[in-house]
């Protein structure tokens, strides 16, 4: 189970460290004030991650695995989730909410695409279809003390979605029989058409009966191809279908099979989003009448019901609407979803120009309620919309007489699938589908519990600019501002254009990005040097990869920008330079150092990745790391740049790296650096895995007395002096202390004046990654 690199990170260290350190983080939180979204009057009680658990765990580290739709048994301590992948029901004993372990599973012999639980069986919609034409489908009923399949009964078509009534009288599931979207334009209508399944669950298994509702001719889009997607049964045993393509909604009555109701999801405008793929985030653009196409649907009593508007074919409204059961609309959410999520660095910019977004599922719970109506003042209802494309869950708090009220945001796993309340045991649950070790992603279940205090994430926030929220990502080097302890600068990387430098506000949790400073060329120095890094515009903005930042003697800044690409790699041929600017207060570049030719005719593609500055009387001597070993260097030796603004000249230290063997393969760099007094330095040193693959995230220091740096002659192998490190802290602790599996991009690093290391991750734009931004805060280091 465990991979050789992970060394003495075992499962139960994880956990129980986690929840020691995620205590305590919580009463430092609890202590300070959060701003913008979440305002002064934020609620004592908030879902705060406490483990996540990887679901290959219930087979194999290299099989590709998927969690999607997750329910519960056993009284909440049991989650039993689908796993398309590997044509199966995975267990996950989670009694211990800090620890959960694997507990089994039991193959379907098709795809599950959803489960659900009555009493002690498990209840999965199983797709046997051969193609889109011939579809079929079984509903498995599984055993759950036993882990064995008891009874397959025929569904007739390709099942999706599953749910059970209150009273456990009904099943319904939508037969979806989805369309081949690479037929002709992927445009319904295509049969078969799909239908609802009502099975009524009456006695054993063996006595259940299946009734089949006709859905098609009810809506005017493409009436003969309903293609029902998600349903949810209410208290009084109505059945919400909902019809994405068709942008239509079904109410049906499962105790005769009559539908009550059925009318469109209808459309909205939306203003202030981005809806351009461009590499930036700029919240300028209006969406016009965009039909919602709901996906998910959850009742929320017995009269309303909340659609997470994913969208389809022409749709995708970017959030959440509830309706009243007339189907009329009781609270819609507009652009408002998506200007949260840019706030919390997780707008999917690769997205913009598609659904943005794409809120997959919504989630009710009733938390609190004990019967008891003395105790009703404390119960609280809450609504969870999980977007599938930021890889965060937004929680609001329902009330009767006003609009659904903002509590938090949720980090999740990649592609939030399933979303899960069990209000019996305060948890909430999300199942994330995505799974690609190679881009070190892993299909997860993350749990939540509802505690006191304040919310664990997010670490950085920002403010609204011009009316929007200011748009960030991709997180690279940190540093303090000499004239400010509560001021930070960070810097995006090459994810996005335009490069920019973003003040952060760390006086309060979580820390605020209040301002933006755009790099621009205006005196043309970059022009001459590298013209193609330059915008063609009348900003003269840069499309730089600023790795590194610092700041220099007269408040400008100086930033280390990575080369792309290495010499002789027909794969990944040589592109750009590494290139050391010197910018104004303001941004401007005042001046562009290269590298000499012996050192950039050497170039591989893991280059720049930090900087920082001494002040050595009125000369900068400008440090940068170099991330791995340039070619023609000692091996497992990476290069420490110094640059001194005087003599204009380039000189070396090498820097050991550790040598750790990890089953996913992989290799370790720099990332980081940060001066301290008396001519010493941090460096971070980790690894290029992430999850449970993840073994050096390591901060090191070492002190630059005695060693001289060695210019480059241009010869192989030099000697350059080596510096002696020592090991301030491994990050893997704290890493896991928020529930999450290990982030991979542990980049940026700088010491505030009284000592506390301040470090920030890359969420690489939310790209192959969950979005995830840690801002860690590390005292008592020094």
């Amino acid at each position: 189970m465990r991979d050789k690199g992970f060394n003495k990170y075992n499962l139960q260290k994880i956990f129980s460290g986690r929840l020691k350190k995620s205590l305590i983080g919580l009463a430092v939180i609890t202590a300070m004030t959060a701003t913008t979204v979440y305002g002064k009057n934020s609620p004592t009680q908030h879902f705060n991650r406490v483990s996540t658990f990887p679901v290959y765990l219930n087979s194999d580290v290299a099989n590709e695995t998927v969690a999607e739709i997750v329910a519960a048994a056993n009284k909440g301590n049991t989650l039993v989730y689908t796993d398309g992948k590997m044509k199966g029901i995975g267990f996950v004993d989670i009694t211990d909410i800090t620890a959960p372990a694997a507990a089994g599973f039991v193959d379907v012999g098709g795809e599950p695409t959803s489960v659900a639980v009555f009493g002690n069986y498990i209840l999965a919609a199983v797709n046997t279809s051969s193609d889109y034409i011939n579809t079929s489908g079984n509903l498995v009923v599984i055993d759950y003390k036993r882990k064995s399949i008891i009874k397959t009964i025929a569904l007739n078509g390709q099942p999706d979605s599953i749910a059970v009534s209150p009273d456990g009288r009904y099943a319904a599931v939508a037969i979806e029989n989805e369309r081949d979207e690479d037929l002709g334009d992927g445009v319904p209508p295509q049969a078969p058409a799909g239908f609802l399944s009502i099975i009524d669950l009456d006695g054993k298994p063996s006595n259940w009966n299946v009734r089949n509702v006709v859905l098609t001719g009810l809506s005017p889009l493409y009436g003969a191809d309903p293609e029902p997607e998600s349903v949810d049964i209410n208290q009084d045993n109505i059945a919400v279908v909902t019809l994405q393509e068709n942008n239509h909604i079904v109410l049906v009555d499962l105790r005769n099979g009559s539908i009550v109701k059925h009318f469109s999801a209808g459309q909205v405008t939306l203003n202030s989003v981005d809806a351009t793929k461009d590499k930036q985030i700029i919240l300028n653009e209006t969406l016009k009448d965009v039909l919602h196409e709901p996906d998910g649907v959850s009742w929320m009593g017995n009269k309303q019901f909340a659609t997470a508007n994913e969208g389809d074919l022409d749709g995708g409204s970017r959030g959440f609407t509830i309706f009243n059961s007339d189907g009329s609309i009781a609270y819609e959410s507009k652009e408002t979803v998506e200007h949260i999520i840019t706030a919390h660095g997780h707008f999917p910019d690769k997205r913009a120009g598609k659904k943005g977004n794409e809120p997959e599922n919504v989630e009710y719970g009733v938390f609190g309620d004990n019967k008891k109506k003395k105790q009703n003042e404390k119960i609280k209802r809450y609504l969870f919309v999980g977007s599938e494309r930021s890889s965060i869950i937004l929680a609001y708090r329902i009330t009767d007489d006003a609009e659904p009220e903002f509590i938090q945001a949720l980090p999740s796993p990649v592609k939030p699938e399933g979303l899960l309340a069990i209000p019996e045991r305060n948890l909430f649950v999300v199942a994330g589908e995505e799974d690609a070790r190679d881009d070190k992603i892993r299909s997860s279940l993350s749990i939540y519990s509802l505690q006191h205090g304040a919310p664990s994430y997010p670490d950085i926030m920002s403010e609204q600019k011009n009316n929007v929220p200011i748009g960030w990502g991709a997180l690279s080097g940190l540093t303090m501002d000499p004239e400010n302890k509560n001021i930070v600068y960070t810097i995006q990387d090459s994810f996005y254009v335009s490069s920019r430098i973003f003040k952060l506000d760390i006086s309060q949790t979580p820390a605020i990005i209040s301002d933006e400073i755009i790099l621009k060329d205006s005196n043309d120095i970059l022009s001459n040097i590298s013209p193609d890094l330059v915008k063609k515009d009348s900003g003269k903005t840069v499309n730089l990869d600023p790795e590194g930042i610092t700041v220099a003697a007269d408040g400008g800044f100086w930033i280390a920008s990575e080369g792309k690409g290495s010499i002789g790699d027909e794969k990944k041929p040589f592109v750009s330079a590494n290139l050391l600017l010197r910018t104004s207060p303001e941004g401007v570049i005042e001046k562009v150092v290269t590298l000499p030719d012996s050192v950039n005719s050497r170039q591989v593609r893991f280059g720049f990745e930090g900087c920082t500055m001494v002040l050595d009387g009125d000369t900068e001597l400008i440090y940068v790391v170099f991330q791995r070993p340039l070619q023609g260097d000692i091996a497992n030796h990476v290069r420490i740049g110094q640059y001194n603004s005087s003599t204009g000249k380039w000189a070396f230290f090498y820097y050991p790296l550790d040598n750790v063997e990890s089953d996913n393969g992989g290799w370790v760099g720099l990332s980081g650096i940060t001066a301290l007094a008396d001519n010493k330095f941090l460096v971070i040193e980790r690894d290029n895995q992430s999850g449970l693959d993840a073994a050096v995230k390591r901060i090191y220091k070492f002190s630059g007395k005695g060693l001289t740096p060695l210019a480059d002659n241009g010869s192989n192998n030099i000697a350059y002096p080596l510096v002696s490190k020592t090991l301030v802290d491994d990050l893997m602790d704290d890493l896991t202390a928020t529930g999450g599996l290990v982030l991979e991009k542990i980049e940026g690093i700088t010491v505030t004046p009284d000592g506390t290391v301040l470090i920030v991750n890359d969420n690489d734009g939310v790209d192959d990654s969950n979005g995830e931004t840690r801002f860690m805060r590390l005292k008592g280091m020094l």
